[in-house]
């Protein structure tokens, strides 16, 4: 993949971005088994890419409403991915949307039929340093909201024999390939 400079950053099409999400979910997730769910899911063509151009958190939760309802109204979309272009770059605008989204899965009274989990370029656990190698378990080439089921990852949790030391396992896989090696590889996830 081409590297570009930091102001071309959002300028691919949205065919081009949503490729390159799926490169780093088939590369980095998958690859290194950060989610021992993700591959049936995405062999199986079950995942929904959404890439939104929002120039507000307003224009963005506009859209993380109509994604909620869609998933809602289709039952046989198991989750969706919705790809942040040109908004929320700086992780801690990204962590107040969060929030926000959260408390609107509240009020649309969704809470327990839908989660949301949070990936950043800029990931950074509470009370890591940022070059720490185990951000790199939520680090993804653009800001991302994961849509899930809930009911789904019960499932899945049920189902997985060690679901309780998946994220103590990832931490331990990254730190083992070290931050140095992890910059590198991610690198070329990175937007176009």
């Amino acid at each position: 993949m081409i590297s570009k400079s930091p102001s071309q950053d959002f300028d691919a099409d949205e065919g081009a971005v949503e490729t390159q999400v799926k490169e780093w979910i088939q590369e980095f997730v998958i690859g290194f088994n950060l989610c021992p769910f993700a591959r049936k899911e995405f062999d199986q063509d079950n995942i929904r890419f959404k890439v939104s151009d929002p120039h507000s958190n307003e224009d963005l939760q506009a859209a993380l409403v109509c994604e909620l309802e869609l998933l809602e109204a289709n039952t046989q979309i198991e989750t969706s991915i919705v790809i942040i272009r040109g908004h929320l770059r700086e992780f801690p605008d990204y962590c107040d949307f969060i929030e926000r989204a959260n408390s609107l899965i509240f009020e649309l009274g969704l809470e327990g039929i839908f989660q949301i989990a949070g990936f950043h370029p800029e990931y950074q656990f509470a009370g890591t340093q940022a070059a720490a190698a185990e951000n790199y378990t939520n680090r993804s080439p653009l800001p991302l909201l994961h849509i899930l089921r809930e009911d789904s990852v019960e499932n899945a949790v049920e189902s997985h024999p060690n679901a309780a030391n998946i994220p103590a396992k990832n931490i331990e896989r990254m730190n083992e390939i070290g931050a140095e090696k992890l910059r590198e590889l991610f690198s070329k996830f990175r937007p176009l």
